[in-house]
Order: structure tokens, then sequence, then C-alpha cells
């Protein structure tokens, strides 16, 4: 009996304490382990999410540098030679800047995205009417920056020429995304183009000093002749460049001289010179921020993406999509005045001179620029500060209060800048919400910021 007992008691599980303490210690373990896992994944998602931010953020500002240094250069003859002493007794590079032979050269298709017509108003500058004979090139067709800080028209001038949605800033699939400014700036693609003297000859009349045609002979590493499909050609050296209305026939590139107000000078061989089809090897790069969504549908997340169109959106290159997750884009443009100061401003002020209160730098003499010639401040800008506002393309719902917090800095007025959240009330501090943009508020959000030299600006 004593054996049989003591079997029992051996035999015996657990009791029903033992087994909810078993369960408690079990689920307290399991519950420490999925909270680390759950906070190691968070923290992986943020790290991922910052290193995609900082890769796409250095992609953007490289590819804006690369264009943004290019601003009005043509072929080397942009700024310098012998500077000229300004009214504030300051020497000062004069502008070159290419001469116009074309009639028309506004109607013809050679500026894409131009927005400014002979004698017509816009912001507050009024433009002359059509000139009668050839001038210069005048500076705000070198570039064109719009400030455009709400759900209103930019200023100085709305971007009617972006085309569809675009023109509209708004919330909605394929509107411009709103508080993102907009530029455009043209550069001739130094990789184009035909040199003259050696295989390729420009034939003068018989006094030699006007051009009468150029015959094209594309040497090693020069494009083909089929290459030239413009009618608009470009010629110049160190000196010179002049522009001017042509008819091609073969390899024959003859100036057009009902389209064009006198014939182009023949420039010598010695200088050399170089030919160009400006309405193709003139780039001319706009970029914007364009609402998109994941899916491509109205009904997917939405987030901004940083376009580049180069040659307007007639070519059968579409508008290129650089990265996406850009809420802001900012430009800030460093002008230098008369006295040969630098300070920056918008895009509104520059073509307005600030109100009139900033006179331009001389320009080359002869020519029918002055320093206060409308839009003259534009040919001024000497560095161009690009600010860009990403965010996280993933919406993270256990974010944290201080996890959400960023810094933009063009939108603080005043004092030093300190980080805001997104629900931010204070137009001084955070211009535009990102919920009124169409933008999630639970999103990982960085400011980049660059500087950019303009390169022609002196050679």
């Amino acid at each position: 009996m004593i054996t049989r007992s003591l079997f029992r008691r051996a035999a015996r599980g657990v009791t029903l304490v033992e087994l909810m303490i078993a369960m408690l210690l079990g689920i307290l373990v399991a519950g420490g382990i999925i909270t680390i896992f759950l906070s190691t994944s968070n923290s992986n998602r943020v790290q991922t999410q910052l290193a995609r931010m900082q890769e796409d953020g250095r992609f953007a500002i490289g590819r804006l540098n690369d264009d943004l240094a290019m601003a009005g250069g043509t072929y080397c003859n942009n700024t310098g030679g012998i500077a000229t002493t300004s009214a504030s007794n300051v020497a000062l590079d004069g502008l070159r800047t290419p001469k116009i032979f074309a009639k028309n050269f506004l109607d013809l298709p050679a500026l894409y995205e131009n927005t400014t017509k002979w004698a017509t108003t816009s912001g507050k500058n009024t433009y002359p009417a059509a000139p009668t004979a050839p001038y210069a090139m005048p500076s705000f067709m070198y570039m064109r920056g719009y400030n455009c800080t709400g759900t209103s028209d930019c200023t100085p001038i709305p971007v009617a020429f972006l085309g569809g949605s675009l023109d509209t800033a708004g919330t909605a699939v394929g509107n411009r995304v709103i508080g993102t400014d907009v530029l455009t700036v043209r550069y001739l693609n130094s990789s184009r183009g035909w040199r003259l003297g050696g295989t390729s000859v420009a034939v003068g009349d018989t006094t030699g000093g006007t051009l009468k045609e150029i015959d094209l002979t594309p040497a090693a590493g020069e494009p083909p002749v089929s290459d030239f499909k413009g009618t608009m050609a470009l010629v110049a050296d160190c000196s010179t460049s002049q522009v001017f209305a042509v008819t091609v026939s073969g390899n024959t590139i003859t100036p057009d001289p009902g389209n064009n107000f006198s014939p182009p000078l023949n420039l010598q061989p010695q200088s050399a010179p170089r030919v160009y089809d400006f309405v193709h090897d003139m780039q001319n790069v706009t970029y914007y921020v364009q609402v998109v969504t994941d899916d491509g549908t109205p009904a997917g997340v939405k987030t901004g993406a940083l376009m580049r169109r180069v040659n307007g959106d007639t070519v059968s290159v579409p508008d290129q999509e650089l990265i996406r997750g850009v809420e802001r884009l900012t430009f800030r443009y460093g002008v230098e005045d008369t006295s040969g100061g630098v300070r920056f401003l918008t895009a509104d002020q520059v073509d307005s001179r600030n109100d009139g209160a900033i006179t331009c730098p001389p320009t080359v003499s002869n020519t029918n620029l002055t320093t206060t010639d409308p839009g003259c401040l534009w040919r001024a800008v000497k560095s161009i500060e690009v600010s860009l506002l990403l965010s996280s393309q993933a919406t993270m719902a256990n974010l944290t209060t201080p996890e959400t917090a960023f810094l933009y800095t063009p939108d603080t007025a005043t004092g030093t800048p300190s980080p805001v959240y997104p629900t931010e009330a204070s137009t001084a501090k955070l211009a535009i919400q990102p919920s009124a943009q169409g933008f999630p508020d639970q999103r990982l959000r960085r400011q980049l910021t660059s500087l950019v030299m303009l390169r022609n600006y002196n050679p």
C-alpha cells in the first residue's frame, strides 16, 4: 500500500496554479521578444527611409548642380573681357551675349518655355516693342525663375507653359505640388556643333565681311550633317556670338535673307568659330515638382516627384522623373548689383530689381541692354541656392512627434531656424503644412541645400 501511494504521488501533473504561472512567464518573455522585434523593425524602417532619402537627395542635388552651373553658357564668350566701371566706381565684367539677326526670334521654335513677349507687361516689367534691327539677346531669355509659394499663380509670371494640370498648383495627381518653385535655365550643349575652318568651311560674300553660306563636312567625332534639323543657327567664337535664321540644303547652311534683319558676320577661322543648330543644341532645362502616386492612380499614396524637362513638351523625349518624395523646392538667387555686393532674392524680386531698388551691372558697350532694362537683373545672378524638402515615401503611423520634426530654412522669416512639426500653424515657421499639399503628417522629412556657383558668369 505504501508503494502504490508513492507511485501515485510521483505520477501527479502540474497544478492549475503552476500552469497559469508558467503561461504568465511565457507571455512576459514573448511580449519582451515582440517588443524588441517591433522596436528593431521600426528602427530599421526609419534608417532605411533615411538612407534612401539621403541617396535620392544626393542624386537630385547633383543633377541640379550640373544644370544650374551651366546656366547662360554659350561657346567661350559669356562674360569677361575689359571690365566696365559702374556708377559706384567698381570695375565689373560686362555681359557678352549673342547678337540676334533673326526676325521674330521669340515667335520661332528657338526658345522653349519662354514666357516673355515683346511689348507685353509681365509682373512689374513692361517690355519694349519688337526690335527692327539686330539686337543683343536680353538677359531674361537666359534664365527665368518663378516664385510659387502657395496655391495662387507663381510670380512674377504664371507658369502656363507647363501644360495641362501642371499649370495649376494643387493636390490632385498631375498637379504641380503646392509651394514648389519652377526654374528654366538655358545653355549650349558643348558636346555638339561643328568646327569651322577645318573640314567645314564658312564662305563669305565678295567682300568677305558677311556670311554667304556654311559647307558642313563633319570631322571625326562631330555629329553627322543630318543632325542639323533646325531653322536657326548659332555661330560663335571666343569674342562674338550671333544667331540667325537659315535654310538647309544637303550639307549647305545658308542665311535666310527674308527672316534676318541683315546678313550675319563671317567669323575668321583664326578665332576658332563653331556653328550649332540653335533650336536643338541650346538646352532649355526646366525643373518643377509634380504630384504622383505609388500606383499611378488617384487612390494611391501621394508624394511629390522632382521633374526635369528639356526643350519643352513637344519633343519625343518625355519629362524625366528624377526622384520621388519631394515636398518643397525653393530657389534663391544670389545677384551682384552695380556696387559689387551680392544679395539673395526670390524670382519676383530679381525680375523687378527689388522694386527698382537695385541697379544692374554694366553690359558691354554698343548694345540695346542697359543697367535698368526690364529683367536685366537676371544677368547679375552669380549663384543659386537650392533647397529641397524630402520626405519618406512610406507613411509610418508609429512615428513619435519628435521624429516627425524637420527643418526648412527658406520658411524662416527671422531669427535662428528651428525644427518644426508638420502641424505647425505659424506661416513664419512653416509656410505650407504637408496636409495642405495632400501629404500625410506621419513621414520623415529632411532638408537638403546646395549653393551652386554659375561658372559661366566669369570665364
